[in-house]
């Protein structure tokens, strides 16, 4: 078997070295030696060591409530750091020898390829200047750790960097070690659990956070290794102007089962981003004025500055000063009424035209190598960030929307909107969409819950175009929910187009996602309200948890073709909005391979996807990381385009359509129809607890209920916390084995060879199931769930053998993920700190089930680290 690479073994065994140092000097020999036996212990038990076992146990049964917090707090602190080598290892530097990592190559050498195949290079050319990917950052978050700790992590990494250099001396090394220990201190005695709830405009500084520390130096960065790449291929360069990524944001703008974000939130947040990105472009521009300080300049560029030594300079001096009033305005008192200053930057033609000139002017004069420097990196910075940094969502539920019109027709005599059918609400509202008067007086005095809908209209009317994104209706069913917001928008002043996104969430909805786009194209008077594309979000968390992941994937894949043909048919452009989440449970998974696996014609160059929660952090939180995901995109999306899979052959289809039917009944035979589901989940994981964690500023419940009034992101999270890992694949174990035993075999192993859609499934479940422990799972139920109940729990774990079973058989491996021995062995190595963690949580809930505890005491505290310590264990969580 592979071994993990020496180098990333090395920093993890450095980096855990350091850390038990930290914890020997504040907690004594005596508490450290306990840590090296737990560690020890269940690395033999582990092994099948019955030795191991007895010794992993009795060192966690003998210590004292004093003691669970720091040991709780010592293996989730190791993940961490295991983490930070591990995000590290993938951008190491490479020494003589060393394959370069595939991401680096992947856009360079997919364009070699298309060239290969007899594509024209100007054809080429133009297709990646046409490229709109749009990444979705979501507030979504089952990131626990606070944005101190992050910082002192990512510090760390770069501790890692420095070390990476093979002529370093005793000396150097030594102050590095040092720097590292500081640093590792440092992280130790800073709690890791918020004390509160961040707010919605704290999650909006933290997504802006992530651009500046991180984007905004990978995306420049990118797009220059795009342009030479493309350049070398197709001897042409990509347009200053374009951007082929950019990025909007759901933070401050998902009111979905949210009353902390508001219209004024969302107000504060649109300003707050204008602030950020004033700053950031005043840092660009003062360094530019520092560097372009020569004298030749283009006859173009010295009409706008007149007869000076230094033109960019000038030229430069006044953009800055009006970065500075901007910055100076945008960071304004909150709701205090100022006049805006005539100087304010408003439009991004405004930034971007004298740094334009600049460019045209230093080439022009021979200083192109000038030219392609910092100041190039600042245009793609203005062309994919602008005045306004992100693009924000808003994103609320079809429901707000209809209990807002209800009562506006119930105020207007005109009846209970609540109450017609789908063809009269259509009537009403294509007739109020036509009408040029005022739907309401102005004396109308609304209800709290109508007056926000209203009040988040008119902060949409009154933003400049370019800060927003689309308007997503939560939970939509028909054409009257995309009319309906139209109609609000019109009504609170709205006078020019924004996309209104239907999201189709449910199994059912998602089946008829094609006939109801179909029947709102062809309403009169639609296609002239429709400016660019017609943009859908295709619903994938919701989906699963309301039908189980098989039946979800085919729905999904389905509504996607379905779409494709109905725009075809209408003549409009599609431009499809994924709602992925972390997890497979939720549609996570490895992003390339996803792009890759979606319906022929569904990514024509345009594609949007959420990016969410702890998965922002390791897919975007350092330049470096991010600059590999963005290339993977990048590439991902040129190939789908301009390579697009295969269409699936018809038995395949049916097949797929048998393992749906019976993937969904096996699910919902268990979550909706056993009558102690419910209980077990909430005795078996620490569902319940988790509402305590101030994960995010979302509630973790849309309402009081079951399990269908849960979000996603809790019902995924609880069931990977006890390593159940429920949701991802209950349903496939009966359809795949009944599959099987129709000798189904061969051609199931068709579609996984054949057909990328089918494969990308399977090796996600795989992959998950990999992560599954079913000895973990049974110690949570011993412990926590009562004897009646435990029956469940047993049933369960054997459809989970089941499940590892069939996929085993589909795949011919005697192992899960056999061919990834290196992926096994990290599994292995953070399953030495992960199991003592899963045991003292059990005992921790346990404890603080029998005897509530107050919210900052040791053990709740210990609770709550033990939850993220076992999410940073197991990376994509939520």
């Amino acid at each position: 078997m592979a071994k993990i690479d020496a180098r990333l073994r090395e920093n993890v065994h450095l980096l855990g070295e350091l850390l038990g140092r930290t914890i020997r000097e504040q907690h004594g020999d005596v508490f450290f030696e306990k840590i090296e036996r737990i560690r020890k212990g269940a690395k033999a038990a582990r092994r099948g060591s019955s030795d191991g076992a007895q010794l992993l146990g009795d060192t966690l049964d003998g210590l004292t409530d004093d003691e669970l917090l720091p040991m709780t707090r010592a293996f989730s602190q190791f993940l961490n750091l295991a983490n930070i080598a591990e995000q590290y290892h993938r951008v190491r530097r490479r020494h003589a020898g060393d394959a370069p990592p595939f991401e680096d190559g992947v856009f360079s050498e997919l364009l070699e390829r298309l060239k290969s195949e007899g594509r024209d290079p100007e054809f080429i050319a133009r297709q990646v200047g046409r490229l709109d990917i749009e990444l979705v950052l979501t507030a979504h978050p089952t990131e626990v750790s606070r944005r101190t700790l992050i910082q002192k992590y990512d510090a760390i990494a770069g501790q890692l960097a420095a070390r990476d250099h093979l002529d370093l001396s005793a000396a150097e090394l030594a102050q590095i070690e040092q720097r590292l220990q500081r640093l590792i201190a440092e992280a130790w005695h800073t709690e890791e659990i918020r004390r509160s709830r961040p707010t919605p405009l704290e999650e909006a500084k933290w997504g802006f956070a992530v651009i500046e520390n991180s984007l905004w130096q990978a995306l420049p960065r990118v797009l220059r290794k795009a342009d030479q790449a493309l350049q070398r291929s197709t001897g042409l360069h990509l347009p200053l102007d374009v951007a082929p990524i950019r990025f909007a944001s759901w933070m401050g703008g998902d009111r979905d089962g949210n009353p902390n974000v508001t219209a004024s939130v969302t107000h504060e947040v649109l300003r707050l981003a204008r602030w950020v990105a004033a700053d950031l472009f005043l840092h660009d521009v003062e360094g530019l004025i520092t560097t372009l300080s020569m004298q030749a300049a283009s006859p173009e560029l010295l009409r706008q500055t007149g007869d000076t030594a230094e033109p960019y300079r000038a030229l430069l001096r006044t953009l800055r000063e009006r970065l500075q009033i901007t910055r100076e305005w945008a960071g304004g008192a909150p709701g205090a009424q100022q006049a805006t200053p005539a100087k304010v930057l408003h439009d991004n033609r405004e930034l971007w035209q004298p740094l334009e000139l600049c460019y045209r002017s230093l080439h022009a004069c021979g200083m192109g190598v000038i030219a392609d420097g910092a100041l190039l990196d600042t245009l793609r910075r203005a062309a994919a960030f602008g005045l306004f940094l992100v693009r924000l969502d808003i994103r609320q539920d079809a429901a707000r929307h209809a209990a807002a019109l209800g009562e506006i027709t119930d105020y207007l005599g005109l009846g209970d909107y609540h109450t017609w059918d789908e063809q009269q609400r259509l009537d009403f509202l294509q007739a109020e969409l036509n009408n040029r008067r005022p739907l309401l007086p102005p004396h109308y005095q609304a209800s709290e819950d109508t007056a926000e809908v209203l009040a988040t209209c008119r902060v949409v009317a009154a933003a400049p175009a370019a800060s927003l994104g689309s308007y997503v209706i939560s939970m939509a069913r028909s054409a009257s929910d995309v009319l309906a917001v139209q109609l609000l928008l019109k009504e609170s002043g709205l006078q020019r187009p924004m996309r209104v996104v239907p999201l189709f969430e449910t199994l059912a909805d998602l089946n008829d996602a094609g006939p109801t786009m179909g029947r709102l194209l062809a309403l009169p008077g639609y296609r002239q309200r429709l400016h660019g594309p017609q943009e859908v979000m295709i619903g994938y968390s919701d989906s699963a948890k309301d039908a189980g992941t098989t039946a979800a994937a085919w729905a999904q894949y389905r509504a996607q073709e379905n779409l494709v043909d109905v725009c075809r048919e209408h003549g409009v452009e599609l431009l499809l909005f994924h709602g992925r989440g972390g997890t497979v449970g939720r549609g996570g998974g490895p992003a390339h391979a996803a792009i890759l696996s979606q319906p022929p014609g569904s990514v024509a160059g345009r594609f949007r996807t959420t990016e969410q929660g702890e998965m922002i952090r390791f897919k975007f939180g350092l330049p470096d990381i991010a600059e590999q995901n963005l290339n993977l995109y990048l590439a991902a999306v040129l190939e789908a385009t301009l390579l697009p899979p295969p269409m699936p052959e018809p038995g395949w289809r049916d097949l797929m359509e048998h393992l749906a039917e019976e993937g969904v009944a096996a699910y919902r035979g268990v979550v909706r129809d056993h009558p102690q589901f419910v209980e077990y989940f909430r005795q078996a994981t620490p569902e319940q607890e988790l509402g305590r964690l101030p994960l995010g500023s979302r509630p973790a419940k849309r309402r009081e209920g079951g399990v269908e009034s849960l979000r996603a992101i809790p019902w995924i999270f609880a069931w990977t916390q006890t390593r159940l890992m429920l949701p991802a694949w209950l349903g496939w174990e009966q359809a795949l084995q009944k599959a099987l035993d129709r000798g189904e075999g061969e051609q199931l192993a068709a579609m996984r060879a054949g057909w990328p859609f089918f494969t990308t499934r399977i090796d996600m479940l795989e992959m998950v199931l990999a992560k599954t422990d079913d000895e973990i799972a049974r110690r949570y139920d011993e412990r926590l769930v009562s004897a009646p109940l435990q029956r469940l729990g047993a049933d369960l774990r054997d459809r989970l053998s089941h499940a590892i079973r069939t996929v085993q058989a589909l795949t011919g491996q005697s192992e899960l993920l056999m061919h990834s021995p290196e992926t096994l062995e990290a599994f292995s190595l953070r399953n030495t700190y992960l199991d003592p963690l899963h045991l003292m949580q059990i005992e921790l809930l346990a404890r603080s089930r029998h005897q509530p505890n107050p919210a900052q005491s040791p053990l709740e505290q210990a609770l709550l680290v033990s939850v993220a310590g076992i999410a940073a264990g197991l990376r994509n969580t939520g």
